[in-house]
């Protein structure tokens, strides 16, 4: 669910300060909900923690501050923790 709430952030912060980033957060976010959800309450569970990242930050930043870029980068090196801890622990 973490990881949902990240890309969702993502998704916003990065073209705020000017990220065009192929393929976007948010198709990235789909390729998760694909491999990940075959229940549909877990699925909409994580929609609604990737609208969560996406709401929280633009309801904040207008502009790309060094605050916004702090946390972007934050924000990635999170996520690749997550993603190198599942992939190592299941083989994926």
């Amino acid at each position: 669910m973490r990881l949902s709430e990240i890309l969702g952030a993502l998704h916003f912060l990065r073209p705020l300060c000017g990220g065009d980033d192929t393929p976007s957060w948010r198709t990235q976010m789909e390729d998760l909900l694909e491999s990940e959800t075959e229940d549909e309450k877990r699925r909409r569970r994580y929609i609604e923690r990737f609208n969560q990242g996406y709401r929280g930050f633009s309801a904040i930043y207008r502009d790309c501050t060094p605050s916004a870029r702090l946390a972007m980068r934050q924000y990635v090196e999170e996520g690749d923790s997550i993603i190198s801890n599942v992939t190592s622990r299941y083989s994926r």
